[in-house]
């Protein structure tokens, strides 16, 4: 089991949760930062960061996001980890 970012992650992209990450299993896409199934511990730090509730156990994840489960472990291998902490986007607004 993981943890798994959802759709409320996207255009905010807020890096409270990476900070508090022992393993460093964050990555950081252009809209929305996601979790690598396979080094994720368990270990519940991160959903308590997250101000917009978009962090969930997999087997938690909300019917309607279900999709965002196969979304992170094919990200996570695209994207790069973050472990530091920058500025959310606006809704709407790219990133980088």
């Amino acid at each position: 089991m993981a943890y798994v970012v959802t759709e409320p992650c996207f255009g905010c992209k807020y890096t409270d949760c990476v900070l508090v990450c022992p393993c460093d299993c964050f990555r950081e896409g252009e809209q929305m930062l996601f979790i690598a199934p396979d080094e994720c511990i368990d270990c519940d730090a991160c959903r308590v960061e997250c101000p917009v509730d978009a962090i969930f156990p997999e087997p938690e994840v909300p019917d309607e996001w279900k999709e965002f489960v196969a979304l992170n472990r094919e990200m996570a291998d695209r994207c790069p980890p973050i472990t530091d902490r920058k500025e959310p986007l606006a809704k709407g607004e790219t990133g980088a």
